[in-house]
């Protein structure tokens, strides 16, 4: 291999790239709205969320447990009466409803045990259990404070601090940033590079580059630093003006440690882009090809769920996706911080990886060259 030859072809891709609109239009929208959006719209924490109350018992603790349910965390309580919760809940209009019975007040100030109903809408999965968890604390607040004049009736034997590390205010658009920077690389890493080779047979231009002095290597290893070029600019980029800058998310670690592991990363997708390129015959069978294969790297990636809550057969599949390495890398480095001697092995599992996957597309593209050479 030269690596002259290398260097050009790879200017070629750039300059392809650069005239192609609408991929550097969904470079631009992958790495700004798209990163801005979710981590601003998408809350994963209890706020704004839909309540109404039935009150039956219509007393001054009713009335405390009704303030309760305040800003930010619930919308202005909606008082129904039993007969309105079904229909209610049933066309979606409350997540959760507050049934506080008769005589309340009167059996707690008795010594009785009253029972108050909640209904959750467990559709609402990342508000459901953090809301039901939040009105339940709040009831058990308001009763003691009514009868005993004191949060806590009794102190308890074990005091329980918490600590919360790396995220103390527990905010969701800090963790959905840098996951959408992840999703983002995925997608284009994988896209780019395959959009490049089936964009090569399509216009016929792959002739042009077999009557020339080039091995399958040297036309694969430029479309790799090319394309992974373009996305590790926009990555950090991003990175720092909209992630750190516009969205105000801390980066803990070093940011040319998060480069040289997204480098890594990116060789691994790129890889695969070629490999899934040389599988499919036309651009629309190459779409329908690579989606199914980034939703499954990503979402099987320990970015939505912890690995640990995966079935453990599925646990040691996913290892062989460098989605999973990578999330795991990045969140080390931006959240916690970690250097080198803490993340090596998540960087040399992806390189592994993406030599693995390099060597496959190499072995089926030179198989696609043959074949289109004969």
């Amino acid at each position: 291999m030269r690596l002259t030859n290398i260097f050009h072809l790879g200017l070629k891709e750039l300059v392809s790239l650069r005239h192609d609109m609408v991929l550097m239009l969904l470079i631009a929208y992958s790495f700004t709205i798209a990163i801005v959006a979710p981590a601003k719209g998408v809350r994963l924490e209890l706020q704004n969320a839909s309540i109404a109350v039935v009150d039956e018992d219509r007393s001054t603790l009713s009335r405390r447990l009704i303030d309760g349910l305040h800003a930010p965390f619930f919308q202005p309580p909606q008082l129904v009466s039993l007969a309105e919760v079904d229909s209610g809940m049933d066309a979606g209009h409350y997540t959760f409803v507050l049934d506080i019975p008769p005589d309340f007040q009167a059996d707690l100030t008795a010594g009785r045990r009253p029972q108050v109903q909640l209904n959750v809408d467990a559709t609402a999965m990342a508000q459901a259990g953090s809301g039901a968890r939040y009105i339940e604390q709040m009831i058990d607040q308001e009763a003691r404070i009514f009868v005993t004049g004191h949060p806590r009736a009794s102190p308890l034997p074990v005091s329980l601090v918490t600590h919360l590390t790396f995220n103390p205010n527990s905010e969701s658009s800090w963790f959905l940033a840098v996951m959408q920077i992840a999703n983002m690389c995925t997608l284009l890493g994988i896209l780019l590079t395959g959009a490049a080779l089936i964009r090569e047979r399509e216009h016929g231009t792959i002739e042009h580059l077999l009557v020339m002095p080039l091995t399958p290597a040297e036309i694969m290893l430029a479309k790799v630093w090319s394309n992974a070029l373009v996305i590790l600019a926009a990555a950090t980029v991003a990175l720092l003006l909209v992630v750190n800058g516009f969205l105000e998310v801390p980066i803990a670690g070093s940011v040319p440690l998060f480069m040289l592991g997204l480098a890594v990363y990116l060789f691994a997708l790129t890889a695969i882009g070629i490999l899934l390129a040389t599988l499919a015959r036309s651009m629309p069978q190459f779409g329908l090809l690579s989606i199914p294969v980034f939703l499954v790297m990503y979402m099987l990636s320990g970015a939505n769920t912890p690995l640990e809550a995966m079935p453990e057969i599925l646990q040691k599949i996913v290892l062989a996706s460098p989605t999973t390495h990578f999330v795991s890398f990045s969140q080390g480095v931006i959240f916690r911080g970690a250097g080198i001697t803490q993340l090596w092995s998540q960087l040399l599992t992806t390189g592994a990886i993406g030599a693995i996957a390099f060597i496959a597309a190499l072995f089926r593209f030179r198989r696609t060259v043959s074949l289109t050479h004969l």
